[in-house]
Order: structure tokens, then C-alpha cells, then sequence
């Protein structure tokens, strides 16, 4: 036998009722309020309590277009969609979300819940609370078409600015085959080229990475934003916008780690290259006079130095345009995985703890970049960024309860070992 799931307007008492009626005027025996109709439940039901330790039927929605004040019953398809994965005791509605406890689980793949729910115009989020499984159920949010030209005006205006960036970049370095009577390649506009070559390429196989895991798991994100900027560079990065929600740990890890494994993949190579067409001068044959930018260095790139370069004792390293531009690949995958906020290594770790414990993680790395500017100013800018950024935090996946896969937690372990050999205390500095 069919009953109703009531839920007074009034003081929000909910009781199961032997009626079907949309709305019982007065009906509630607590305070006289008016109860609605909000679900069916069946025979066998005798508590709708949230201790009952029944085994509840699957819920039913009558007229699921139906408004009752603020709240609205959810499509019957949706309905239906949801007891295919899972045995459901509905809680009520919190504003236009649905509240449900999650009995059982019969289907353990939220990313395929999650897009045949997309495709009946609602999300949905499986969190822990209290102990338990809850299963929140809400229309889907709109999300705004790409502009379709702004992503290629961006393209444009960096590849022009990395490009003279480069072009500066080689008037040094051929500066230096001439003060040393070097021979060498001194055509500026190919060294320029070569360049920012190197630089869109290892930028833009990074974001191609995201771009990759995004659609891979179903996530919604724009084309690659570059960002020119009139700096030694030519650029600030890249970046992509996700703009749907994230569904799973498994694949939060993935968009954060396919964007530094890809662009690192294509840093390494660049750079092995750039050494190679570098000057390596003795220490002695260079005066204490010269000035210059000075590039820092970390594990990885003292690595490729020694790999590629056959000097030996003391000597300076003139850098090639291309080995910079390896140099620079490789600075943005250690900054790219600093865990914290909605940075890669962000999502990375937000996978495996709370979003309490990264907002703590967040604001206690920004103080400490605070304190490591005196080594270089520019950290103090990157605390002041991930501190604007921070403030709204990481929502982390919508799916909380599902275990990371062990295939994740090992590229979890590689997104570690990268951040520790890339890592770099002082970037630039001039002398």
C-alpha cells in the first residue's frame, strides 16, 4: 500500500501519512501548520525517522514539476535514475536539494550517475556526515558558452611577446659568442623563434594535459588562456577555466597531475636541448664585474647539467633562449604543484584530506612564502596571490566518499617526486 511522506511548511515535521493528497491543511500535530507532500513511501515503512533501522522502498515523486513553497520535488526520470545506483531514505529538501541517506549501494560509478543526471538537468554530491552517506540532488548549474575568439587573440599576443622576449634574449646570448670569440648561431630572429617555440610548447602541452583529463572525465573547461606579459618571458603562463564541477577524487587527481606530468615531459627534452647549444666558460676567463640574470636551480636541472654538459671544475653556464625556455617549463611545474588552494598540487592533496584541514594547509604555506621573500621578493607576491585565491577555498570533488583507486595514489606519489626535484627557492635574481 502506497503512503505519503509529509512535511509540515510550517516547523518541518515530517511524518509517513495513509494519504496521497498533495497538501493536508492543518495536519501537523505539532504546531497546526499545513503538511505537503513530498515522497511515497510503501508497505513495510512504519518510521520515516532518520534512526529507523528499516530498509526503506524506493521513493517516489508525485508531479515532479510542483513547487511547495521553497521547496520542489525532483523528475521521476531522476528519480528512477538514482535508485539504479543506489537505496535511497529521503531526508527532505534543502531549499531545491534533494537530501538523501545512502542505504545501500548497488552501482559504484558516480562519474556515469553523474552524467546521465547531466543529461536530465541535474548534479548530484555524495558526502559523509556524521557518519553517514548522504546523497544531495540539485539542478544542474548553467554554465556560459565560450567566448570563441578570445582564447586565439590571447594566443596571438603571447606567441608575439614571447617572441621578442626571445629576441632580447638572444641579443645576450650573442653578445657572449662574440665577446669570447665563440662560434655559434647568431641570427637573432631564428634564436627569438626558437624560443618562444619552446616556451608555447611547453606551456601549451601543460594545459592540453588539463584539457585532456577534463574531458576524460566528463568536466566542462575552456580552451587554454595564455597570458602575455612585457617581462624577460614574454609570458605569465596559461591557464584553463573548469567550469563544472569536479566528480571524483580519482579525477580531481587526474586534471591536477596531467598538466605537470605533460608539460615536465616536454621541459626535460627542451631543456637537455638548450644546454647543449649553451656556453660553458671557466670560471677564471669570466670577470667579477659581469653582471647579468642570474637563473636558479634546482635537483632536476643540476641533473641535466650534468648529464649533457662535459665540463668540469668551475665555470659558468651562458644559458641558450632554449635552455631559459626549459628552465621556465620547469619553474612552472614546481610552482604549478604547491598544494595549496586550486593550484594543481591543490587538487592534488585536497583529494585526500578535508577542506578544513587544506584551508589551514593554504593560509600556513602563504605565511611561510611570506617569510621566505627575504630569499626572493617574488614570493611575497605568490603569498599575496595564493592568500586572494584561498579565500574561497577548495570545494574538492563531489563525490567525497568513494576510495582514491591506487593507480591515483601512485601518480600522487610521481606529482611529489616532481614538486621535490623542480623545486626552486630563488628563481631569478640580477647581479
Amino acid at each position: 500500500m502506497k503512503r505519503g511522506i509529509y512535511e509540515c511548511i510550517r516547523c518541518g515535521h515530517r511524518e509517513i501519512i495513509d494519504s496521497t493528497e498533495p497538501v493536508l491543511h492543518r495536519a501537523c500535530p505539532k504546531c497546526g501548520g499545513d503538511m505537503i507532500l513530498v515522497g511515497y513511501t510503501f508497505e513495510g515503512v512504519s518510521d520515516f525517522s532518520e534512526e529507523s533501522p528499516s530498509k526503506p522502498s524506493e521513493i517516489a515523486f508525485e508531479n515532479p514539476y510542483r513547487e511547495f513553497g521553497e521547496r520542489t520535488a525532483i523528475p521521476r526520470e531522476v528519480e528512477e535514475k538514482l535508485n539504479e545506483f543506489y537505496s535511497l531514505r529521503f531526508q527532505g529538501f534543502e531549499g531545491h536539494t534533494a537530501v538523501f541517506e545512502v542505504v545501500e549501494i548497488h552501482k559504484r560509478d558516480f562519474e556515469t550517475l553523474l552524467r546521465e543526471l547531466s543529461e536530465l538537468g541535474y548534479w548530484a554530491a555524495l558526502k559523509r556526515r556524521n557518519g553517514r552517506i548522504l546523497l544531495f540532488v540539485f539542478p544542474a548549474g548553467k554554465i556560459p558558452p565560450d567566448n570563441p575568439w578570445l582564447p586565439w587573440v590571447f594566443l596571438v599576443l603571447t606567441i608575439l611577446s614571447t617572441f621578442f622576449a626571445g629576441y632580447y634574449l638572444a641579443l645576450s646570448y650573442i653578445s657572449v659568442l662574440d665577446q669570447y670569440g665563440l662560434q655559434g648561431l647568431r641570427n637573432p630572429y631564428l634564436i627569438a623563434l626558437s624560443f618562444s617555440i619552446s616556451v608555447m610548447a611547453i606551456l601549451g602541452t601543460h594545459e592540453l594535459g588539463h584539457k585532456i583529463a577534463a574531458t576524460y572525465h566528463g568536466v566542462v573547461a575552456t580552451m587554454p588562456y595564455f597570458i602575455p606579459f612585457p617581462n624577460i618571458l614574454g609570458t605569465l603562463g596559461a591557464v584553463i577555466r573548469v567550469k563544472s564541477p569536479i566528480p571524483t577524487r580519482d579525477a580531481a587527481i587526474d586534471l591536477g597531475v596531467s598538466g605537470p606530468i605533460a608539460g615536465f615531459l616536454v621541459a626535460v627534452p627542451v631543456t637537455m636541448i638548450g644546454l647543449k647549444l649553451s656556453i660553458v666558460i671557466p670560471q677564471q676567463l669570466v670577470p667579477e664585474t659581469a653582471g647579468g640574470i642570474y637563473f636558479g636551480t634546482n635537483l632536476l636541472f643540476e641533473g641535466l647539467e650534468k648529464l649533457v654538459l662535459p665540463a668540469s671544475g668551475d665555470y659558468v653556464i651562458f644559458l641558450h633562449p632554449v635552455a631559459i625556455a626549459g628552465w621556465v617549463g620547469i619553474l612552472v611545474t614546481f610552482l604549478n604543484l604547491i598544494p595549496v588552494a586550486q593550484l594543481d598540487g591543490g587538487h592534488i592533496l585536497r583529494a585526500f584530506i578535508s577542506e578544513k584541514a587544506h584551508r589551514v594547509i593554504t593560509y600556513g604555506v602563504a605565511i611561510f612564502l611570506i617569510g621566505l621573500s627575504y630569499i626572493w621578493e617574488g614570493w611575497l607576491i605568490w603569498a599575496i596571490l595564493i592568500l586572494f585565491i584561498g579565500i574561497s577555498g577548495n570545494p574538492g570533488a563531489l563525490d567525497e566518499v568513494s576510495p582514491v583507486s591506487w593507480k591515483r595514489k601512485v601518480l600522487a606519489v610521481i606529482a611529489l617526486l616532481m614538486f621535490i626535484i623542480t623545486a626552486t627557492l630563488k628563481p631569478l635574481w640580477s647581479g
